[in-house]
C-alpha cells in the first residue's frame, strides 16, 4: 500500500480579497482538505478525491503546469456542493524527475483511488497524462471506454514519445492495454486529418462532431454514462470563452454547455475517473479559463452528488424500478428490448451476451421512437459490433 503522503503536496490557499460568498456557505466548507497537519493515512471515508498534476512537459507551450493551482484557487471562490458527498481534496501531485515519472507516480495513484472505490477527478496539466489512466485501469484488469470532450483526435500516426496531440497512439500500441472503445464529443472537422477520423470510425469509435452534439446536447448522456473515463480538454471551449490555451480554436462549446457535459459525466454510475487537461494560464485573460475550468470541476461534482446507481439492477425483474419494452423490426430475427427507469427517465438497450447472459448499453428515448418506426438505432448496431 502507498503512503499518499509520499506523492502529494499539501495545499496552501490564501483567502481572496473579494469574496462573493463568505463563511459555511463556501465551496472548501463542503470538502476536507490535505494540509500540513493533514494525515492521509486512511481515506477511505471518501467517495472523491481531487487533486492536481502540474506537469507540462510533453504538451505543446509551457505554462500547463501552472493550472492546477490557479483553478484550484477559482473552485475555493465557488459555492458549497450541495448534497454529502464526501470529498478530499489530497492538494498536488509532487514531479517526477522525468515525464515517465510522473506517469509512473499518478498510475500508482489511481490504481489505488479506483482499487478503494474513491473517484479520482485530475486536474491537469496536459492531457499526455492519460497515459497514467490507461495503465492504471489496465493495471486493474479493467476493459474501458474512453470519453474525450475535445476538439481534436489525439492520434498522430508517427513513432514518437506520447504528447497532448498523441496520446492514444500510445494507447493503441500497448499489448497490456485493456482499452476497449473511444468516444470523442465534441471534435471539429477541420482540425482533424480524415485518414486519423477514418482510421478510428473502422474501429467502430464513436465520433461527434460539435455541430452535432450542439444540435441535441442531451443525447451525449448516455455517451458519457457508458463510459469508464471522462478527459475533458480545456480547448474542446471556444476562445472567447476559454482563450487559456495553447491551441485554441474560433469554435467550439460554450462555457454553459461544456458544463453540462461535465454534469452528464457526474451523474453517470459507470464513469471510474474524471479528467480536465490543457488549460494554461500564460495565455488566460483575468483567469477567465481557469475561472470556467473551475466551474466545469464544480457542474461534475455537483452531477457526482445527485448520482443514482442503477446500472447493476438493469437485470433483476423484481426491483419495481424498470419498464420492459419488446420492439419488433422486421430486418432483426428477434425483438429489441429497451428497459427505461420509472426514477430518472433513463434509457438502455438490452443485448444478448450469450446463453442467459445480457448486456447493457445506454441509450435515449430517441432510440426507442427510432426502433417503433422500423429503424435500427446506431447505439445498437455498434454495440452488437463491440461484443463480438
Amino acid at each position: 500500500m502507498i503512503d499518499l503522503k509520499d506523492y502529494f503536496d499539501p495545499v496552501s490557499i490564501e483567502t481572496p480579497e473579494l469574496e462573493h460568498i463568505t463563511g459555511n456557505a463556501r465551496f472548501p466548507h463542503s470538502i476536507s482538505v490535505h494540509t500540513q497537519n493533514t494525515n492521509l493515512r486512511d481515506i477511505s471515508k471518501f467517495r472523491i478525491a481531487l487533486f492536481g498534476v502540474p506537469e507540462g512537459r510533453n504538451s505543446y507551450g509551457n505554462g500547463t503546469e501552472k493550472g492546477p493551482e490557479r483553478i484550484r484557487t477559482e473552485l475555493y471562490r465557488l459555492a458549497r456542493i450541495p448534497g454529502k458527498s464526501k470529498i478530499i481534496d489530497l492538494g498536488n501531485m509532487k514531479r517526477g524527475v522525468t515525464f515517465n515519472d510522473t506517469i509512473a507516480g499518478l498510475t500508482d495513484v489511481l490504481a489505488l483511488l479506483i482499487g478503494e472505490n474513491i473517484f479520482p477527478v485530475i486536474t491537469g496539466g496536459s492531457s499526455a497524462l492519460t497515459i497514467a489512466v490507461d495503465r492504471a485501469l489496465s493495471d486493474l484488469k479493467i476493459r474501458y471506454t474512453l470519453a474525450a470532450v475535445d476538439s481534436r483526435i489525439d492520434f498522430i500516426n508517427e513513432k514518437r514519445d506520447p504528447d497532448s496531440f498523441n496520446y492514444l497512439n500510445t494507447i493503441l500500441h500497448n499489448h497490456r492495454s485493456t482499452f476497449n472503445h473511444y468516444i470523442n464529443i465534441g471534435y471539429q472537422t477541420f482540425l482533424n486529418d480524415q485518414q486519423v477520423v477514418n482510421r478510428f470510425l473502422k474501429r467502430k469509435a464513436e465520433l461527434i462532431r460539435i455541430g452535432d452534439v450542439r444540435k441535441a446536447i442531451y443525447l451525449t448522456e448516455p455517451l458519457l454514462r457508458d463510459s469508464d473515463a471522462a478527459l475533458f480538454d480545456i480547448s474542446a471551449v471556444r476562445q472567447s470563452d476559454a482563450p487559456g490555451t495553447a491551441t485554441p480554436s474560433p469554435n467550439g462549446f460554450y462555457g454553459e454547455e461544456i458544463c453540462l457535459l461535465a454534469r452528464y459525466a457526474g451523474i453517470s454510475d459507470n464513469l471510474k475517473v474524471f479528467g480536465l487537461f490543457d488549460v494554461n494560464p500564460d495565455f488566460d485573460i483575468r483567469n477567465q479559463t481557469s475561472g470556467l475550468a473551475a466551474q466545469i470541476l464544480w457542474f461534475f461534482l455537483e452531477g457526482f452528488s445527485q448520482k443514482q446507481y442503477e446500472t447493476p439492477e438493469l437485470g433483476s425483474s423484481k426491483s419495481g424500478r424498470f419498464i420492459r419494452y419488446h420492439v419488433r423490426v422486421s430486418d432483426l430475427d428477434d425483438d429489441l428490448i429497451f428497459v427505461k427507469s420509472n426514477l430518472t427517465d433513463r434509457w438502455w438497450m438490452e443485448l444478448s451476451a450469450g446463453t442467459d447472459k445480457f448486456s447493457y448499453i445506454a441509450c435515449s428515448h430517441e432510440d426507442y421512437l427510432k426502433a417503433n418506426h422500423n429503424e435500427v438505432p446506431e447505439r445498437w448496431i455498434q454495440g452488437v459490433e463491440r461484443l463480438k
